[in-house]
């Protein structure tokens, strides 16, 4: 167990490379005009959305074909997403591979993701049914499922890659982690507020219950693979599986089941889907607090003076 206190200025800059999550040797300089945080985060940031837009523009229209090119077109266009973010990290940050994207570490932390965020969705859904605002009418498609599920692919890791590979991996140099974690968690609830069935209260409990999560995540394990699979496993059992909406998206592909919620938004999400749930927020706050404890005591919670002195040698 390591401690944030009392660390060496040669101990500090040793763990400087898990911080921004570099490895191996670097490929170069980065330019000139990338070497100030504040340039590189809104270039990284920016250029990360764009990935995401033209993917999702590409999976939608692939979308309306069938299933199987859903499937295949969502996997391709997150696979591309990686290349991406690899290849403007190289550039803008002169490193080689980086060390949150270890590809050893992509299937057992994509698996073990998954399966977290289907486990944790699944608790939630059944306390929406518990006070009786879930409803199973009947059998959805697995068609729709597949087509889910090469969506969601593309989303969980475009919207990872933006928000905690860059926004709060680079912020997290300026503010430490309290400050990447507070400003990249209402970020991403932000950004669903232009979803179709989207509601303050939806955004406020997508920032809390997910934003805050995927960033505690991160910041104790320091690799993007195991936010990316507890993203999907999550959007996939709340879509593809219960065959219920996914942050007021309105996108309906549909799920194994066919289902409804009714009732108290505030118990049931409403139209914005079950997690503008009390009870999402309230089952993810569980595993926020036991990752922001992991990271504490491996010594993965930064303040900005650590970071300023890692930046210094």
């Amino acid at each position: 167990m390591s401690s944030n206190h009392h660390q060496s200025p040669k101990r500090l800059a040793g763990r400087g490379a898990e911080r921004t999550g570099s490895a191996g040797k670097n490929t170069g300089h980065p330019a000139r005009w990338a070497t100030s945080m504040w340039v590189r985060l809104p270039v990284l940031f920016v250029l990360m959305l764009a990935v995401g837009g033209i993917t999702s523009a590409i999976i939608n229209s692939a979308a309306a074909a069938t299933p199987l090119t859903a499937l295949i077109s969502g996997v391709a266009t997150g696979g591309l997403a990686l290349a991406a973010y690899a290849r403007l990290v190289r550039h803008l940050e002169g490193r080689g591979r980086p060390q949150e994207l270890a590809p050893a570490q992509a299937q057992p932390e994509l698996c073990r993701g998954a399966l977290l965020g289907l486990g944790l969705f699944t608790v939630t859904i059944a306390l929406v049914a518990m006070t009786g605002g879930y409803h199973i009418h009947g059998w959805g498609s697995i068609g729709g499922a597949l087509t889910t599920l090469g969506l969601m692919s593309c989303v969980a890791v475009t919207e990872e890659l933006a928000f905690r590979g860059a926004l709060f991996r680079v912020l997290e140099e300026k503010t430490g982690t309290w400050g990447a974690l507070a400003v990249s968690g209402l970020a991403f609830g932000g950004l669903h507020l232009v979803n179709p069935d989207a509601t303050l209260w939806g955004a406020l409990a997508i920032a809390v219950e997910a934003g805050l999560m995927f960033g505690a995540l991160y910041a104790a394990t320091r690799s993007l693979w195991l936010p990316i699979g507890l993203h999907l496993g999550w959007n996939m059992a709340e879509q593809g599986i219960y065959g219920t909406a996914v942050s007021g998206s309105g996108i309906g592909t549909g799920g194994l089941l066919h289902a409804s919620v009714s009732g108290p938004q505030a118990l049931t999400g409403g139209d914005f889907g079950p997690e503008a749930s009390i009870f999402a927020v309230l089952v993810c706050a569980v595993p926020t607090v036991l990752f922001l404890i992991s990271a504490k005591r491996q010594g993965r919670i930064y303040t900005r003076a650590e970071m300023a002195q890692v930046r210094q040698n």
